[in-house]
């Protein structure tokens, strides 16, 4: 090739456009800012908002949203869109040519999960915090932390077993030794105790329902709460102003 000097200089000429070009892009993009290129015209948030305010939308993005199309970044509006409340995911993107678009997906409260601190639980079984913006007849659930998913699938496999009895658990506890324990809507505790290869939880549980009607019809009258710890039967604990009359008439 050294001794052929029109494909040297070919390959020369090749070599400046290509370099002349690069030139060019750098320029634009690293000027662009400055010259007022490729300005922004429109913010689309994709999706109907219910429960995130559009207040607090509109104070993130007017923080973020400065210089052009090209350095706007979509990761760091993403990120701050995620710190609001009632925000699970957002996902943000640039729209061609003048265009963010921004899609958020927002918590669905499931529950209300522990001592009541504002914490809830959403349909993934996943713990976040944020006000309720309305009035929503949710349960409680508590447990140790990392158990509300676990929690949250007994809950619905609780109700779906009470719904003969027509009264649903207002409380699902898991505590720190694996126990469960139910309050029901009526007030009526419900002690099914740990999980037993030879006493499982749903069977106990299956067997409240069954006894649950006559529950009421003892001389008693109703238990404030049934232990259902025992493989092969349970035991009733009642008001202790009901036990002493009952004792007074004996």
């Amino acid at each position: 090739m050294w001794h052929k000097p029109r494909l040297m200089t070919a390959v020369s000429d090749l070599l400046l456009l290509a370099g002349g070009v690069a030139l060019l892009v750098a320029a634009v993009i690293w000027g662009a800012p400055r010259l007022r290129l490729f300005p922004l015209n429109e913010v689309l948030v994709t999706h109907e908002l219910r429960e995130v305010r559009h207040s607090d939308v509109q104070q993130v993005l007017s923080a973020l949203l400065h210089g052009n199309f090209f350095t706007v970044s979509p990761e760091a509006i993403r990120l701050s869109l995620e710190q609001l409340p009632w925000v699970r995911r957002a996902e943000v993107w640039r729209k061609w040519p003048a265009r963010i678009e921004v899609r958020i997906e927002e918590q669905q409260a499931a529950a209300h999960w522990g001592d009541g601190q504002g914490e809830l639980v959403n349909t993934f079984g996943e713990v976040f915090s944020a006000p309720l913006t309305r009035e929503q007849p949710l349960p409680r659930l508590s447990g140790p932390t990392g158990s509300a998913g676990e929690v949250l699938r007994r809950y619905a496999e609780f109700a779906q077993l009470l719904k003969p009895v027509g009264v649903l658990p207002a409380h699902v506890a898991l505590s720190p030794r694996l126990a469960w324990l139910l309050k029901m809507e009526n007030g009526m505790l419900v002690e099914l105790g740990r999980e037993q290869a030879k006493a499982p939880i749903r069977v106990r549980l299956q067997r409240f329902v069954e006894y649950y009607p006559s529950l009421s019809e003892t001389r008693h009258g109703r238990p404030i709460a049934v232990d259902m710890r025992y493989p092969n039967g349970f035991a009733l604990r009642f008001p202790a102003s009901a036990v002493q009359e009952v004792k007074g008439k004996k």
